[in-house]
Formats: structure tokens, sequence, C-alpha cells
């Protein structure tokens, strides 16, 4: 018999023996065979399997995961590191702290993850030094064990390179002050978000440091709109559908529905509304889904199209203008002529080019339009484009 097929079925006879030889054994050939169903698993079966071997641990057996720290995986990571903290003793802390130094990067990784939960100011200058590294695991367990740490110098170290011009350094800073959880992060976190060439990324972390939902009607209220936006831009192609329920969009949806209209909810409403009628419509989008996420999609756009978004139309125009934090979702959405070839004579000339676009997608770009949006533009390259449409 298939004991991983045991182990995670339905049958609590079968997956309560696996787990229990598992750890009883530390049996490292059948949690590496575990692992490497990972990309095969739904997430909440890996949740379910996590709860399981967890189960499994006790005050006798619990020393066994030790063997398993050189085969790493972020779904049993924390259940792992978790229970070692639980049972273990300065021993246990002196065998991780050895593996934080001189470890492989997946026993590195499990350390920085121990330390989250054990509070030893030894590893602090190990943790400073893996805090940013490439492999944003080890990243995010460092900045959850600086945060317990209460060390403030990475924390800071981190908001300023959120204005690196380094793409990646950017995304990892934004992955470590996300880990780290002090809400200091947000305002940063949202400018890095608004000038970012990767801001669908660093919108998809903004969550986790604060719910969506939770913001609206505060001081960030315009903040978790936009960055709703960028989520929404990015849903499927970079951000999994399955989020939605993460990101508890229903509710943040149903919120904006019911408070007072605004220029920054309309968009997002439209988007939305458009996005959502397109995931349903596709098959593919949904193919490799669970039921609930399947049925959180489907209320979301049943939500949607429910609503009448009509008179929120006029709304839309209250964010276009050139300066507008919304004005590439905005332009999206309207398809007005006159509007549109208003934002030809403006400065920003990447908005320009967008309005071009747009206008001879519509068979709408008149040469006299033309001549004006080439009056603005003095970037090389955007010349180069504009006079090819």
């Amino acid at each position: 018999m298939d004991k991983i097929k045991q182990l995670t079925g339905k049958n609590q006879n079968e997956y309560e023996a696996v787990a229990q030889e598992i750890i009883n054994n530390g049996d490292i050939s059948l949690f590496e065979e575990l692992v490497s169903k990972d990309d095969f698993l739904f997430d909440f079966v890996k949740s379910n399997v996590a709860q399981r071997l967890e189960k499994a641990c006790n005050i006798s057996n619990y020393k066994n995961l030790l063997k398993f720290l050189n085969i790493y995986s972020p779904y049993y990571e924390d259940f792992i590191t978790s229970t070692l903290a639980q049972y273990g003793n300065s021993d246990i802390t002196d065998i991780m702290l050895e593996k934080l130094n001189s470890g492989t990067l997946s026993e590195k990784t499990y350390a920085a993850g121990y330390f989250s939960y054990v509070k030893d100011d030894r590893a602090l200058p190990l943790l400073k030094d893996y805090a940013f590294s490439d492999e944003t695991s080890l990243s995010e367990n460092c900045a959850r064990a600086l945060a317990k740490l209460d060390n403030n110098d990475s924390f800071e170290l981190a908001i300023n390179k959120l204005k690196s011009d380094d793409d990646f350094e950017q995304m990892t800073a934004a992955s470590f002050l996300v880990a780290y959880q002090d809400k200091r992060a947000l305002e940063p976190l949202f400018e890095a978000m608004k000038h970012s060439k990767m801001s669908e990324n660093i919108a998809e972390l903004i969550p986790y440091l604060m719910p969506l939902p939770d913001m609206l009607q505060t001081d960030y209220n315009d903040d978790a709109i936009l960055t709703f936006c960028y989520i929404i831009n990015g849903l499927v192609e970079l951000v999994p559908v399955s989020q939605v329920i993460d990101f508890r969009f229903y509710e943040f949806l149903e919120r904006l529905l019911k408070s007072s209209p605004s220029g920054a909810s309309a968009v997002a409403l439209f988007l939305a509304k458009e996005k959502f009628n397109m995931i349903t419509e596709n098959e593919e989008y949904l193919f490799d889904e669970d039921k609930n996420t399947k049925n959180e999609v489907n209320d979301i756009k049943n939500l949607l199209n429910n609503a009448n978004l009509y008179p929120l139309t006029s709304f839309l125009y209250e964010e276009l203008y050139e300066e507008s934090d919304f004005i590439f979702f905005v332009l999206d959405i309207v398809r007005d002529e006159d509007s549109l070839v208003s934002l030809l004579s403006g400065e920003n000339q990447t908005v320009i080019i967008k309005v071009m676009e747009l206008l001879k997608s519509q068979n709408l770009l008149k040469e006299e339009y033309k001549k004006i949006a080439l009056s603005k533009i003095n970037d090389e390259n955007l010349k180069i484009v504009a006079n090819a449409l």
C-alpha cells in the first residue's frame, strides 16, 4: 500500500499509523517522498498532513525531527521548528545554533525558523548575516526571528533597501518586512509599490502584513484599494487565484459596495468585475483549484454582477488625470474619446503612449491627435513607439 497515499487520505487509522511511523522511526526516505509531492498536493492536504505529523510527536520521539532538517519544505517547516521549540532544551538550541552557523541551506532555514520561537541572542549575528539572503524562505525566517529579538537595525535596513533601483533587492526587502510583521512598514511598502517595476509582486505581499478589509475607512483606505487593483491586475498571471480567500476579497468588495462611492472604489469594482467574469468564463483558470476557491470566485462574480455599478461610472473620471495613482487602471476601463484625447497634452509620456494605443485600438487615433502627442514626447524610445502607432 502507498504510505503517502494513506498519510494524505481520509482514513484516520491509516494516516495516524503512517504519521507515527515517520516520526517514531525518523524515516527520512518516507519524509523525503512526502516532500517530493509538495507541488502535486492541495495546500489544505499538506496542512492536514502537517497537523497529523505534529500530533504524532511527543517528548520521547521529537528529537527524530532533527533527521529531517536536510530536507526542506515550506509546508512542514513550521510544525518541525515549533515542535523542536516546544519539547527542546538548551541542547537542542545549541544544535540549532550550529545548524544556523554551518549547516546546509535547508538546515539554516529550519534553524532560523526555530529561533523565531526560541529567543537566543547568540543567534543574532547569524540572523543578520542571512536576513537578505537570495533564498526567500531563509530571509523570511530570519526576519521573524529578528523581530522576536526586537532587532530594529535590520528593519531600518530593509526600509532603505525598498528604495533600491535593483528589483530583486527591492523584492527581498519587501518580503523581509512583511515577515518581520511591523506595521510601520506599510507606508514605505505602498510607496515602493507605486514606483516599482514589480508593483503587482509587492502588492501581493501587503495583505500578509495587514488584511485589506481592515484598512478600509482608515488612513490607508485609498492605498488599500490601490493595492487591491494591482493584485487584481496580476491575478492568474502572477498571483494564484486561490489567494482570493487568503486576501478576503469577498469581504473587501462587499464593504466597498456598501461604502460611499469614490473614484478609487469605482475603479476597483469595475476592474474586479471584468477580471472575475474573465476567470469564470475560461475553465483553464480554475481547473487546478480546489472546491473552496472555485466557490469563492463564483461568489465574488455573483456579488459584482448583481450589484448595479452603472451609477459609479461618473466617479471613474475623478481618477482620469495623469498624476492619479489609478490612472493606468482607469485607462483600462474608460473609452471616452474626448477624455482620452485630453490626456495627450499632459506631461506623463508613458500615459500618452498608453492613450495612443487605446485610441489606435478603437480606430480613433487621428493625425491631429498624433501630432499633439508627439509634441509632448522627448524620450527617443517612446518616440519610436509613438511613430509606429
